[in-house]
């Protein structure tokens, strides 16, 4: 028998599944309409499908805060340089070990719509700067939880809301003043090497050498970060002023130890797989003419159930001569560019491949497009569809030296000496294929944190310094405001706090008794602005004097990220949810 409410004095029969309750109690989109529809005498409008779950209220909003904080906690322990690390198995049996928090997030692939918001911001945390992943989430789940006691105290979302983005302005102009500058340190790297000292270059290398020491730290070479952060400065340092990333390759070979590890300054590959006549080939060239490919050198064979129908043996002779003869006439015209090195996007194959061998060229094929690309902008040479009428002087590219080299139980090609665009090579050595990968993205976060240095040159301290000043700066402003925006603006200050609270707690040491001691230290005076935790000590200590610097840039970017996921989840107050969103998520 259906039940039925009451509504602004009149009783309404709930005998719809549009009408139906939702999982928080609240009911569904339609149960106003419907109810109107009621009392005028005409039947309900039902404008959503049978298999529509609707929840909406503020049950809802402390839901999907709910929701966050399991996210958040899944990565709690992964903060720091005393941070775990986690070994995720995937649905392909392929095992993960990270403690980063975009390749987490990814890896584990939150199907919350609400949670989501978290995996989203730290990628985007990732690509824009590299690191400070972990940081932008836990600090979006503390501002999450910290407005759910206010909302269930009955504070409305908006008014949290727009505190929250006044309190996200006072920090960024905050942070602006607290900056240090640091370009004139810097622009010595792109000055002319004769109007610079020597340890004026060494200085400002020394400089972005801490910037990547200090990402490292938290990663799982940390114990060699001052060998990878080096190789990511010099990397970055090998590149042209756009320092386009693209320019970098990184390569990983199995076997040695992590310290064989090494630059090269110039485009290197994998070598391809090869016929009977490679190793006829020369290994090594001084200033070789290069031409790159986009075709096929090899005879094709013919497709299954072809039928050539020839009415004599001569006729036949005639076809196979025609195949040979295209081929030939294709590698003539290679020869005859003067090229000395040959790569080719698609197959060479054995005949191509002695071809070019009794005629002192080297030959490549099934390059990788990325190598390939790289190559073309490095050697000034453009990827050609055919070989007639081909211009050239257009065409083809040339560098110093190209050199095929054995490293470690694989065989690479190297281009160096290149003059269109400067380049950079980095190879990966270690014993396992997960520590390698976890190296590529450790040292992804190291060039990412130079090169944006390059670019944005204004630094500020990091184990938790900056976020302590700027709680500090929030609780004082607070005092000058009136009415509830006071309370959330020392909320939000309260938020800021666990970076520098995770960091102890990961690190095994009493965190309530260090931040104690750190709001001492910036509460006394304005010297003490630097101030944040030793983790090996267990006390605060002035961390730009112990040079934990990063850019400005990760900060801003983390805070800036962290405000703007809090306030859209709070922002969302009903979740519509169809039994074909459920089916897609089982698929996924």
């Amino acid at each position: 028998m259906p039940r039925s409410i009451r509504f602004g004095g009149a009783q309404y029969v709930r005998g719809c599944r549009a009408c139906a309750f939702g999982v928080d109690g609240s009911y569904a989109l339609v149960v106003r309409l419907a109810f109107m529809a009621q009392v005028s005498g005409y039947p309900p409008i039902i404008i959503l499908k049978d298999d529509v779950d609707a929840s909406q209220g503020i049950g809802q909003i402390i839901s999907n805060i709910n929701a966050c904080e399991q996210v958040v906690e899944v990565l709690h322990s992964t903060l720091g340089p005393r941070g775990m690390d986690k070994l995720i198995q995937g649905s392909d049996g392929k095992v993960t070990i990270s403690n980063d928090g975009a390749t987490i997030l990814r890896v584990l692939e939150v199907v919350h719509p609400a949670a989501r918001l978290l995996a989203d911001i730290a990628k985007s945390q990732d690509e824009e700067v590299g690191d400070g992943t972990t940081s932008v989430v836990l600090l979006a789940g503390e501002l999450l939880r910290q407005a759910k006691g206010f909302l269930e105290d009955g504070v409305h979302p908006r008014v949290i809301i727009y505190a929250y983005r006044e309190a996200h302005r006072m920090i960024s102009e905050r942070l602006k003043q607290i900056a240090v500058d640091v370009s004139g340190q810097l622009k010595v790297l792109r000055a002319d090497p004769e109007r610079v000292s020597t340890e004026e270059r060494e200085a400002a290398r020394a400089l972005l050498q801490r910037c990547a020491g200090t990402a490292l730290n938290s990663k799982l070479i940390a114990q060699y970060r001052e060998f990878f952060a080096g190789i990511a400065v010099d990397a970055v340092l090998a590149l042209d002023d756009d320092l386009d990333l693209d320019m970098i390759g990184v390569k990983k070979v199995n076997g040695g130890s992590v310290t064989d590890s090494c630059l090269v300054a110039g485009v290197g590959f994998k070598k391809t797989f090869s016929y009977a006549g490679f190793e006829q080939q020369p290994k090594k060239i001084h200033q070789p003419k290069i031409l790159l490919l986009n075709l096929e050198l090899e005879l094709k064979s013919e497709k299954e159930n072809a039928e050539v129908r020839v009415q004599s043996a001569a006729a036949y002779q005639q076809i196979v001569d025609a195949e040979w003869n295209i081929i030939y006439e294709k590698l003539e015209k290679i020869v005859a560019t003067g090229a000395r090195v040959v790569l080719s996007r698609l197959a060479i194959g054995d005949l191509a491949t002695q071809y070019f061998a009794d005629r002192g060229v080297f030959c490549a094929g099934r390059v990788p497009d990325a190598d390939l690309q790289r190559v073309a902008r490095a050697v000034g040479a453009r990827v050609q569809t055919t070989v007639h009428d081909m211009r050239v002087e257009e065409a083809l590219g040339t560098c110093e030296w190209f050199e095929e080299r054995q490293v470690g139980a694989e065989r690479f090609n190297f281009f160096t000496g290149c003059k269109e665009a400067r380049s950079a090579t980095i190879l990966l050595r270690g014993g396992s294929e997960q520590f390698l990968d976890e190296t590529e993205r450790s040292l992804h976060d190291a060039i990412m944190i130079v090169r944006r240095t390059l670019k944005y040159p204004e630094l500020v301290a990091g184990g938790g310094a900056v976020e302590m000043e700027l709680s500090k700066f929030l609780r004082e402003r607070s005092r000058h405001i009136q009415g509830k925006a006071q309370l959330l603006l020392a909320a939000y200050g309260k938020a800021l706090e666990t970076i520098p609270r995770t960091l102890c707690e990961n690190a095994g040491f009493d965190a309530t008794d260090l931040l104690n001691k750190l709001r001492a230290k910036h509460a006394t005076s304005d010297e003490n602005l630097w101030f944040g935790a030793n983790l090996e000590t267990g006390e605060p200590q002035d961390c730009w004097q112990n040079y934990v610097w990063e850019p400005v840039l990760i900060r801003a970017n983390a805070f800036a990220s962290a405000t703007e996921a809090a306030c859209t989840i709070l922002s969302i107050d009903e979740t519509l949810k169809t039994e074909t969103s459920d089916k897609n998520d089982a698929i996924r």
